[in-house]
């Protein structure tokens, strides 16, 4: 990990390695900030599959929230913590262009809507030949005024391809410019089955919840639009537990609601826990409920149903999308803004043992769908059309 906090805030950056003597291709992933979720997943399991063909794999972030990828390998972070200022915003933004400069990557994989507007940015300015832009945003999370600084970058060709992982989100782009467009790329995501050996009792052992109650479970950053407060208002008027996995801002508002409906002793925070961590606390539950308000894959819901756990979800269309095998469900969807519709899928879901020997079954045929390999094999296919389109700038 590249320590920018020992350093002066003029030289807070990666220091670049030299060039490899075989002429790898040098790639950059960048995300907006560190931290364990979804769209951070995927730019991890890129790294090790790229890295695994032959590519010589960089990983920055505009910020580091948690201590998540402190260990990664070639890891860069501009900024310890989110600017909060602008004088933050332009220390930031300058480096990651003197970094870009620096190491001159062949290509930059930009991934969420700031570190695409970002990366794009410094990329051109420092000479990097190609930028691969990424959808992970909802268009309810994007902030107004990045929509037609996207739009811009994708017409111009500030982006030389929009990734997008799903038809739902591919079909929303379908009213853009034709310049926009021919630059819009679908690759679906592909993800790694989270297993664990472990068993249900060593497993709620492991995280300190009750080894006999009906548990349900979330992983999700804990942000409003994730619907935590959704699933925490099933547990007036039942036993059930819940246990939910991530980090973020509504915490304490989650705390207080739990409080307020009298429910906190049914209800487990465990924080960000590891990719192995996540493995281990899916095999701990009984339904893992996903009230998510928007999503442009729903990553998390797919590991829960490859990983043989009932999933509750969110009716949204992407989600109807995504965790379904041969046009069949791999999950019982339902209008989650509802209490009692969701909690009577949740129950139905525990009370049907044909129902959810069904949808385990589709879920568990999920990774076939999403292959892992097949992800990473179109993104160095997109990387290598895009090199024999165009040589690499001078200086480069």
């Amino acid at each position: 990990m590249t320590d920018i906090t020992a350093a002066s805030p003029d030289t807070q950056r990666a220091a670049a390695p030299a060039k490899p003597a075989d002429d790898r291709p040098r790639i950059v992933l960048l995300q907006t900030q560190a931290e364990a979720a979804g769209a951070q997943e995927i730019s991890r399991i890129l790294d090790i599959g790229l890295t695994k063909r032959g590519y010589e794999v960089h990983n920055a972030y505009l910020y580091r929230r948690t201590n998540a990828f402190d260990d990664q390998p070639n890891v860069m972070f501009c900024a310890t913590e989110r600017p909060g200022d602008p004088v933050g915003l332009l220390k930031l933004a300058y480096r990651l262009y003197r970094y870009l400069r620096d190491l001159k990557p062949d290509a930059i994989v930009c991934f969420q809507h700031y570190g695409n507007i970002a990366g794009a940015v410094a990329a051109r300015l420092a000479g990097v030949p190609y930028v691969i832009a990424n959808r992970n945003g909802p268009a309810g999370v994007v902030p107004k005024w990045v929509w037609p600084i996207d739009r811009a970058f994708g017409t111009a060709g500030a982006f030389d391809r929009m990734v997008v992982n799903c038809k739902t989100v591919a079909d929303e782009y379908v009213d853009y410019p034709a310049a926009y467009r021919k630059r819009v790329h679908r690759i679906d995501h592909g993800f790694e089955p989270k297993q664990s050996n472990a068993t249900k009792a060593d497993a709620r052992a492991a995280f300190g919840l009750p080894a006999d109650a009906t548990l349900l479970g979330s992983v999700a950053r804990l942000s409003p639009k994730k619907g935590h407060d959704r699933a925490i208002r099933l547990l007036p008027g039942t036993d059930w537990h819940l246990a939910v996995v991530g980090q973020g801002a509504e915490h304490d508002n989650l705390v207080a609601l739990g409080q307020s409906l009298g429910v906190s002793d049914r209800l487990h925070f465990l924080g960000e826990v590891s990719t192995e961590g996540v493995a281990k606390f899916l095999r701990a539950l009984d339904v893992f409920v996903f009230p998510t308000t928007m999503e442009t894959f729903g990553l998390a819901g797919a590991e829960a149903a490859a990983a043989g756990v009932p999933v509750v979800a969110t009716d949204l269309p992407v989600l109807e999308e995504v965790l379904a095998v041969d046009d069949e469900p791999a999950a019982v969807f339902v209008d989650t803004a509802d209490t009692a519709a969701f909690a009577h899928a949740v129950r139905t879901v525990l009370d049907d043992e044909q129902l959810r020997n069904d949808i385990c079954a589709r879920g568990r045929a999920l990774p076939k769908r999403y292959s892992l390999d097949g992800m990473v094999d179109q993104y160095a296919s997109l990387i290598e059309e895009l090199r024999a389109q165009r040589p690499k700038l001078k200086g480069a």
